[in-house]
């Protein structure tokens, strides 16, 4: 207990006391409890030297699922001058760094070669450091139930990566997966189903909204547009035209017909090159939309201004 230089506000009395075990500071005459619930934002260390008061924090690096020890192993670092050392201290120190570096258990050893791969694969898609981390929670309670065993590395990368992205809304299809895991879409498909219905997982259908804005990007179309294109799909979707068909290839279609009203022209090849479909798809899509909602009149209204 120390003595805190503050005046008690009910009896005028500087004999006031911090209670640091409490986070409390009383008055000692009255017995007035004047502040509480102190945080100390002292270090929890005493130093000795100067010079390694800089060197310490109070807490470590987060907990993360993208490496295989959740963050918390140790590491022996290298010594600069560890050729300055007895051959017999720098063996021993060269024998701590090589076990060091050895995996224990088949489930370690797996998690290291898996999230390397997940790390790779997130980063060709350009995915958000949220996705990796929830695609590397899926995996190791894969890993961990047993669902690894019979199946391909990557296969089971490429379907908890899938399954992170429609978690979190984020719009990456089973082409693209594939491109950038170089496994076979189908078996993507077949892991991720088996993944999610194993672990439990619950995941929504895709929202074709969601495409909308990545696609408008790459195709380089206005802001107008890509509103038009997301009025489009909130008609489709109220008149049951998205459920059965691929959110990828309404989308586009969409965007294509908004494309047209706005008088902002793109090929059937273009669009379809970037939502990674058919042109066949885009052109069925297109005339489902212009028969459905009745769009053949504002197309040729607008033509009809512009001209």
């Amino acid at each position: 207990m120390t003595t805190y230089i503050k005046k008690c506000p009910e009896c005028g009395s500087i004999n006031l006391i911090l209670h640091k075990d409490r986070g409390e500071v009383v008055c000692k005459d009255c017995g007035l409890v004047i502040e509480e619930k102190i945080i100390d934002f002292g270090q929890e260390w005493r130093e000795f030297e100067d010079d390694k008061d800089n060197k310490k924090r109070r807490t470590g690096a987060p907990m993360t699922y993208t490496k295989f020890d959740r963050g918390l192993g140790t590491d022996v670092g290298k010594k600069g001058d560890v050729y300055q050392l007895r051959s017999k201290e720098r063996n021993k120190y060269f024998r701590l760094r090589k076990w060091q570096h050895r995996v224990s258990t088949a489930i370690e050893r797996n998690l290291k070669l898996a999230l390397a791969e997940l790390k790779r694969v997130t980063s060709y898609l350009k995915l958000p450091n949220s996705v990796e981390e929830e695609a590397a929670r899926i995996y190791t309670m894969a890993v961990q139930r047993g669902l690894v065993r019979g199946r391909s590395m990557e296969s089971v990368v490429a379907g908890a990566l899938y399954a992170a992205c429609r978690r979190y809304e984020i719009p990456r299809t089973l082409d693209e997966l594939s491109e950038a895991s170089g496994i076979d879409k189908k078996e993507i498909g077949r892991t991720y189903r088996f993944i999610t219905r194993e672990l439990g997982i619950r995941i929504l259908p895709s929202n074709p909204v969601d495409f909308i804005p990545r696609f408008a990007s790459a195709l380089k179309l206005s802001a107008e547009t890509q509103s038009k294109a997301v009025e489009i799909l909130e008609k489709a979707q109220k008149a049951e035209l998205t459920s059965g068909r691929g959110p990828s290839g309404i989308a586009s279609a969409s965007l294509y017909v908004a494309a047209l009203i706005n008088n902002e022209k793109r090929t059937q090849r273009e669009v379809a090159d970037i939502a990674g479909v058919t042109e066949v798809t885009i052109r069925n899509r297109y005339k489902e939309l212009l028969k459905e909602l009745d769009l053949d009149k504002e197309i040729k209204k607008k033509l009809l201004e512009a001209s």
